[in-house]
């Protein structure tokens, strides 16, 4: 199963083990994790999922969708040019089994 870890302020992080095919999103709602909100559901609508995606995971993630771009420009805490994304389009899987974001202190 794929790994999702999600690190907070302080140095505390959830671990999770989430089935292939799982957005960020999505298994951060369904386990509680602080700091996700997802209040569209995962349709890139609303900016509340933002993550910033630890640097030795970039190049395994796609390329940033026009909606998932222009939703980037609208985040609460600073979109980092190269981390920021929103966890509602980053699913993990068997070309991504594992991944370390950093969840923003804010998202609303």
């Amino acid at each position: 199963m794929p790994k999702v870890t999600f690190h907070h302020d302080g140095g505390n992080a959830d671990v999770l083990d989430v089935e292939p095919g799982t957005s960020l999103m999505r298994a951060a709602v369904r386990n509680g994790v602080r700091g996700i909100v997802g209040e569209c559901g995962g349709q890139a609508m609303c900016a509340t999922c933002h993550v910033y995606v630890r640097d030795r995971y970039l190049d395994a993630l796609p390329d940033i969708s026009e909606d998932e771009e222009e939703m980037l420009d609208c985040t609460t805490a600073p979109r980092d040019a190269d981390r920021s994304r929103l966890g509602c389009q980053v699913v993990v899987g068997a070309d991504l089994d594992a991944i370390e974001v950093d969840v923003p202190p804010s998202q609303v």
